[in-house]
């Protein structure tokens, strides 16, 4: 064998090939065989163990995660012997194989815990080994480069030991020394990249407790139960942040819920700190901020664009929406690549997410609200183009905006708002009134119209239709008596501008003749009517959709006067032009054809009324949510019209459903609930129920009493109907 031969000069030096130990020079130095050990001669030890702290109990949640860690690596030395455990800071990587390394002290008769965040600490945690094992003096004069290198041929000469390296920061800085001590013993690794591993270590993802375990652990830590879950789930079932804020409680002897309301108010501040005892750099805070500062030198984009997602919704962030507007979507995506690989957040082939934590702590650290502009930003430019009342294809976009305008919206202040916040809020609260969701969709519109007024003046035509539309959303909650100022309001500026014969002032027309409808005043809507079906076929076509809706507008005033011969060919033209605008399975015609079906009803033609009605039942139910109110008024008069037929049994189970859809999308005490019991109670009466009726029609004054007050038509109507029945009236 050949070799580099060494050389050396001087009255006392000494040159040698390889050494593992102290060359002393002198006249005078022997040294004991044991001390020039080579690392295969020295053995392997009883129950060496090195671990940071005792593992903490209770170890809630993670039965399976640890019994498949086992499994992995069994220690007869089958299976996987290096594996790695990656997730979120805080997730509880080092808990798991602290747990994992304390439970099978029997099984190994060497575990040594090495902190390798970087190539230097893992190289003194290889020497720290060396030395412990060398029992001797002699590498305690050594380099730690030296002492590292003889620890790995000591590891690489002796099975059955396990090695843990925790908080590894790239696979690079392990590689080499896992190439080189094979498969002699065990390794965990944990890590919060979840890169590089796959060849080199098994990958264990490991996510948040399950709720019932993240509760239980709060109970525990605490002595506290009560909304013990509550603040589970306020932290997001991440372990640590459970571990510190129990700590918080216990020590500060405070109830949950006091600590709630501090996260609630000052979350990045809670999370930052650590209880008397704590390590403060086991803070929450404290370990994402490192994350982040690894984040920084991985990628120039990856913290701006980590902002910006801390205003979003924290889960399922469309990708397609960060990449909006003038962003390059290769830099985006080699973005998202690296904090995905920090587990900062979670990441799939059309959405991302981000832990709400995580959130917290990176707003705390943009005091200026940057990263909320740029997620508006991002939001408008990504908002669906198109009528949201008539192109369906908008729909699934604005469901997947709407939670993260919600937050953004939040996060701006009414003193920065702009116009492209209020813009999204109108669209926002457009959908959700398309979709029936009354409460949610008056919350956006009046802090858009607040917005639009402020930035542009009572009398713009941008206010006249953030008016319009709060007076829509206030009618449908079956408030016509507050919608009516705004309608008129709102038509008043658009006559002054654009003026009176543009198709706006159709709409706006319609939409006053509507709320007087709704209070009971149809001989003043129908020339109301009648002058926006005129305005907007000159304005925008016979064949328009809109004019279907003018049409069925006009001829529904038509039916309450009294005149369904009148309204019935106005009906049958209003269904084919949106058929023909729309298509034949638009929620509209739905509309059209239960309108249509009504006043065949009115003319005594239930038989034909029927098929109309349950093809009307058919789109309804495809096109719209489940708990949809327009579906509670579809199966209401489908019920109707097999009443008229004498098939009361089948009436009456859609009377039922009818009124469980209308209570929960509109609340119990709308006036079209007192519409669906007083129906429901005129079926019950048919079967000969008359207890059951009488009761249903007291409600149902009473709801229209209190909703639309004692003077109302349809007041007086609930009024008559309990006294026919009450006088045994009979069906």
């Amino acid at each position: 064998m050949t070799g580099t031969r060494s050389t050396a000069s001087g009255q006392r030096a000494a040159a040698v090939g390889t050494n593992y130990g102290s060359i002393f020079t002198g006249d005078v130095q022997h040294l004991p065989p044991a001390a020039l050990r080579t690392p295969a001669e020295v053995p392997m030890p009883a129950g060496l163990v090195l671990l940071p702290r005792p593992p903490t109990a209770p170890f809630l949640g993670r039965a399976d995660v640890l019994r498949a860690l086992a499994s992995s690596l069994s220690a007869t030395g089958t299976g996987d012997v290096t594996q790695a455990i990656h997730g979120l800071g805080g997730i509880g990587k080092s808990e798991l194989a602290l747990q994992y390394a304390s439970g099978h002290r029997a099984a190994y008769p060497l575990i040594w815990w090495i902190t390798a965040d970087g190539p230097e600490r893992l190289e003194a945690g290889l020497a720290e080994l060396a030395r412990c094992l060398h029992t001797t003096s002699v590498l305690l004069d050594t380099t730690t480069t030296d002492a590292a290198r003889w620890a790995t041929l000591w590891l690489q000469s002796h099975p059955g030991w396990l090695l843990v390296l925790d908080d590894v920061e790239r696979r690079d800085d392990v590689a080499a020394l896992l190439g080189r001590i094979g498969h002699a013993g065990h390794v965990v690794i944990t890590t919060r990249r979840n890169v590089g591993w796959r060849g080199t270590a098994h990958p264990l993802a490991l996510g948040v407790l399950d709720p019932a375990s993240a509760a239980g652990l709060v109970s525990d830590l605490t002595g506290r139960e009560d909304e013990a879950g509550a603040l589970a789930t306020d932290l997001g079932h991440l372990p640590l942040a459970l571990e510190q804020a129990s700590a918080y409680v216990a020590q500060q002897q405070i109830p949950i819920a006091a600590y709630r309301r501090l996260l609630a108010s000052h979350s990045a501040h809670i999370l930052g700190t650590a209880d008397a005892d704590g390590d403060p750099e086991r803070t929450i805070a404290r370990i994402w901020l490192v994350t982040l500062d690894a984040v920084d030198a991985r990628h120039p984009r990856a913290r701006t664009l980590l902002n910006t997602m801390a205003y979003f919704a924290p889960d399922d962030i469309p990708r397609d929406v960060l990449t909006a507007g003038d962003l390059d979507p290769v830099t985006v995506n080699e973005a998202l690549g690296v904090l995905a690989s920090y587990n900062m957040i979670t990441l799939t082939d059309t959405t991302a997410g981000m832990h709400r934590l995580v959130q917290a702590v990176v707003r705390q650290h943009d005091p200026d609200g940057a990263g909320a502009e740029a997620a508006l930003a991002l939001l408008w430019a990504a908002k669906p183009d198109g009528d949201i009342q008539t192109v369906v294809t908008t729909w699934p976009r604005w469901r997947h905006q709407i939670p993260h305008i919600e937050r953004v919206a939040a996060a701006i202040p009414d003193g920065s708002a702009t116009m492209a916040l209020a813009e999204l809020l109108g669209g926002a609260g457009f959908y959700l009134w398309v979709q029936g969701r009354h409460d949610t969709a008056l919350q956006y519109e009046q802090r858009a119209l607040a917005i639009t007024e402020a930035a542009l003046g009572p009398d713009h035509p941008d206010v006249g239709t953030c008016v319009n539309n709060l007076a829509s959303t206030l009618g449908d909650l079956g408030r016509p008596d507050e919608a009516l100022p705004l309608r008129q309001r709102a038509l008043t500026i658009a006559e002054a501008a654009p003026g009176p014969d543009h198709e706006s002032v159709g709409t706006l027309l319609g939409n006053l003749a509507g709320t007087l409808n709704a209070l009971g005043r149809p001989e003043e809507a129908l020339p109301l009517h009648r002058r926006a079906l005129t305005i907007t076929e000159a304005a925008l076509g016979a064949g328009h959709a809109d004019v279907g809706v003018r049409l069925g507008n006009l001829a529904y005033t038509l039916n309450m006067l009294g005149r369904p011969e009148e309204a019935l060919p106005l009906q049958r033209r209003a269904l084919a032009v949106t058929e023909a605008a729309l298509g034949p399975e638009h929620p509209d015609i739905g509309i059209r054809l239960d309108n249509l079906a009504g006043t065949l009803n009115d003319l005594g033609r239930p038989e034909e009324a029927l098929p109309l009605q349950q093809r009307a039942l058919v789109i309804t139910e495809t096109g719209l949510r489940p708990g949809h109110p327009d579906l509670g008024v579809c199966l209401d008069n489908l019920a109707a019209t097999l009443s008229k037929l004498g098939r009361v049994d089948e009436a009456l189970l859609l009377r039922q459903r009818a009124l469980a859809i209308t209570e929960a999308a509109l609340g119990p005490g709308h006036p079209s609930v007192g519409v669906r019991l007083s129906n429901l109670g005129h079926t019950l009466h048919a079967l000969g129920r008359t207890s059951e009726a009488i009761a249903l029609f007291g409600q149902a004054l009473a709801i229209t009493e209190a909703a639309l007050g004692p003077d109302h038509p349809t007041t007086g109507s609930r009024r008559r109907s309990l006294q026919w029945i009450s006088d045994g009236g009979t069906a």
